[in-house]
């Protein structure tokens, strides 16, 4: 591609002000950019990355086709909500117009498990359209790729097991609402985890609804089943609250987790495959207390077994650094709902991005 890289950004909250930077930095151009907010629409795109103005205003959700008609982006990065039906409207109003989309909805990573009917869609809209439309993110490479490289290199798989937490604090009021944080351990069982104590048929019947909530891992052991070519027998998930010895303020709840409440949850999804291969993949989101920070291992269990911790990751960084990166890619990529795993290994973009474009 000859031009920059025109991008429109989908919400301008913690993750949007590194996307957007990160866009420019990579000699990509941010033409637009659209949230609910009344608090920033109207503000220059500049004054939200805490830069002087560029010329580019936060548009009205009201009047973001308009603005896609006018501006002609590429593609659209879409940093909002972490369930898919939260970002349809969003993803469908990019299909509809032929926009590519890649966006950080967890469940977008691979949502062909968890929510078919609205992947489904979205897909047939995006063919109709010529367009391409994605999630990526942190998991792209620390839960899938990173992980699938080990698996490479090992002669025989018996089990893959993985752990990752995260402070909710980091990615806004609906991630933390999602995983329960400041809700009392009876509230939890309610409205969290009694969504999972149901046999395999209920649990297919709402996942066929659009209704079912799954945890980030839930997506993430569908991807790496579809990576690694492995036909899936079951699937289970499990959700625990965590709680801490003391209260906790919550800067994005606005308001104090008292000791003993679920300051978030850890979930737990088992794949068994016809393999013979076990994923087990364990996902802690929650508040962190002052001691805790970010943590990311897998082992790979067979011959030879294989162990990568990463400690500390700078997980929003990685995210937005992923999503940008993700960018050729997706423009290139056949039209479609198109998950990562079919795009082949993410690099890193030395040039600028236009010069990836085909």
């Amino acid at each position: 591609m000859e031009r920059k890289v025109r991008v429109v950004q989908f919400g301008t909250g913690k993750m949007a002000v590194y996307t957007m930077r990160y866009v420019l930095e990579k000699g990509g151009e941010v033409v637009g950019a659209i949230d609910v907010n009344p608090n920033v629409i109207g503000k220059d795109i500049g004054a939200v990355m805490g830069n002087a103005d560029i010329g580019v205003k936060v548009t009205a959700l009201e009047e973001a086709e308009e603005m896609l008609k006018t501006t002609k982006p590429d593609i659209a990065i879409v940093t909002t909500m972490s369930l898919l039906k939260d970002v349809r409207e969003a993803l469908m109003l990019c299909a509809r117009l032929g926009i590519n989309a890649i966006t950080t909805c967890e469940e977008a990573f691979f949502p062909w498990n968890s929510n078919p009917a609205v992947t489904k869609e979205i897909d047939e809209m995006a063919k109709q359209t010529g367009c391409t439309i994605t999630g990526s993110g942190y998991q792209d490479i620390y839960w899938g790729q990173l992980i699938t490289a080990i698996a490479a290199s090992t002669h025989k798989i018996t089990k893959i097991k993985g752990s990752s937490s995260y402070n909710v604090e980091d990615y806004g009021i609906a991630l933390a609402r999602a995983h329960g944080s400041g809700l009392t351990l009876d509230e939890f069982d309610k409205q969290v985890a009694s969504v999972d104590r149901i046999s395999d048929e209920e649990r297919q019947k709402i996942i066929e609804s659009g209704e079912y909530l799954p945890s980030y891992m839930w997506n993430v052991n569908g991807w790496l089943c579809s990576k690694l070519g492995l036909t899936i027998k079951s699937q289970t998930q499990v959700t625990i609250p965590t709680t801490y010895k003391e209260d906790i303020y919550s800067t994005t709840l606005g308001a104090t987790v008292k000791a003993g409440d679920a300051t978030g949850m850890s979930a737990v999804v088992t794949t068994q495959t016809e393999e013979g291969i076990t994923i087990e993949s364990e996902c802690i989101g929650k508040v962190y207390s002052p001691e805790e920070y970010d943590k990311n291992e897998w082992t790979v269990y067979g011959e030879p077994d294989t162990t990568i911790t990463v400690a500390k990751p700078a997980t929003v960084e990685l995210t937005c650094a992923t999503v940008v990166n993700r960018i050729p890619d997706v423009i290139n990529a056949v039209p479609g709902y198109v998950t990562t795993e079919k795009m082949g290994d993410l690099q890193y973009r030395t040039k600028p991005l236009n010069e990836y474009v085909k």
